[in-house]
């Protein structure tokens, strides 16, 4: 794999990271939430250390041919334990920290195993894509190479195989998680499984080293982004789920807020619209802005006109809740008329402690909806805005 396809993954991974480390700050006492961030960091200081740009600075500045190759294979060792981790944990259940520390032990182990038959080897030629293949033979780097390949091709099997069997007992956004990191992990098998052919043909005497220059790293790189798409879907899912909920709230308020555009504008009601917001910050905003402008028309509503759209939106519909959000709808498009054409109301209403049927705090989000969706679609709605246009035009 190229350096800018590593640098790009690295940057991806590092991103994810960002993302969730705000929550890890909050929250530093979760396990899982540090098994998820670990993952994410790991993989990508995986593709990082990998890059042959980055092999050869390291060995550069270390002096020692090729010692890019055990940090590499420690990184992607930790990578291994660290996303077994988030699969037990994950599950959770009675032994989920005894089971975490066995693996936490185990590949512990690798780790020290990869360091120590590296400083008892010897790899003077620096080889930056191939050392696998080129120095399988070599005593202790031997062992090396086969050590770390194994404990990476063990994880990668028991995540793969715990994750599709969990994921057929579970439905909705988890299952498709567990789906995409079991086949990630199958994807990241393919990676040790192609090394370690490389190698066995090596110690035959053949020469299959694009085996390790050219499919694994392509394996690497599609197991890491389903490993970690999958690890970020269940995540994600609720948050995106609302953002999809806002936009279309968002989109059904537009015919209340047009309806009350020229009076938020005229009497400096709506507040500043948010720059770089998520679509449920740019949703509360729109709220706030109707609320202010339904706010300001409160006097202008017409208590006679609501009951008389209301029991003829009744007749027609026959379902009480439409009947309401239509009469709703044509009191504010004849409030909306009415306020235009005289500065103060002809009654101002007395304060009062409970919540009056027409009053704007009897107003719910949900109704906010029904009542734009009867401006944009009643007949009745404009028949009252013409009433609107057209009743006490000659009261100041």
């Amino acid at each position: 794999m190229s350096g800018p396809i590593n640098y790009v993954s690295c940057a991806v991974l590092w991103l994810g990271l960002a993302v969730k480390a705000p929550d890890l700050a909050r929250h530093w006492r979760d396990p899982y939430l540090r098994a998820i961030c670990a993952v994410l960091a790991l993989a990508g200081l995986c593709f990082l250390l990998g890059a042959p740009p980055t092999v050869g600075a390291v060995n550069r500045l270390s002096g020692i041919p090729n010692l890019a190759a055990p940090l590499t294979y420690a990184s992607i060792t930790a990578y291994s334990a660290a996303s077994q981790l988030l699969v037990v944990y994950w599950r959770g259940g009675p032994q989920v920290h005894r089971t975490a520390c066995r693996w936490i032990a185990a590949y512990t182990g690798v780790l020290l195993g990869v360091a120590v038959m590296f400083a008892l080897g010897d790899a003077p030629v620096e080889r930056r894509t191939d050392l696998d293949t080129y120095y399988a033979t070599t005593p202790f780097l031997a062992e090396m190479i086969v050590l770390y390949l194994a404990g990476h091709l063990a994880a990668a099997g028991v995540t793969a195989v715990s994750s599709l069997r969990w994921a057929r007992q579970v439905d909705g956004r988890l299952r498709v998680g567990l789906t995409m990191l079991g086949t990630g992990a199958l994807c990241s098998a393919g990676y040790s499984v192609s090394k370690l052919t490389a190698v066995t043909a090596r110690w035959c005497g053949a020469d299959w080293s694009r085996l390790g220059t050219t499919v694994s790293p392509v394996a690497a790189g599609l197991g890491a982004l389903l490993t970690v798409t999958g690890i970020l879907i269940p995540l994600a899912w609720p948050r995106v789920t609302e953002w999809r909920r806002s936009r279309r709230t968002y989109a059904r308020l537009s015919p209340l807020e047009r309806e009350l555009d020229e009076l938020l504008t005229r009497r400096s009601l709506r507040l500043p619209r948010p720059r770089w917001a998520t679509p449920a910050t740019r949703l509360v905003w729109l709220r706030t802005s109707i609320h202010n402008a339904l706010g300001h028309l409160d006097a202008y509503f017409d208590r006679d006109l609501y009951e008389q759209v209301r029991e003829s939106a009744l007749r027609e519909t026959d379902d009480a809740g439409r009947a309401e959000s239509v009469a709703w709808a044509a009191v504010v498009a004849a409030a909306v008329e009415a306020e235009r054409r005289r500065e103060r109301p002809l009654e101002p209403l007395e304060p009062c402690d409970e919540i009056d049927l027409l009053s704007v705090r009897a107003l719910g989000p949900a109704t906010l909806v029904d009542i734009a969706d009867a401006l944009a679609t009643s007949a009745l709605v404009a028949s009252a805005r013409v009433r609107g246009r057209t009743t006490h035009t000659g009261t100041a």
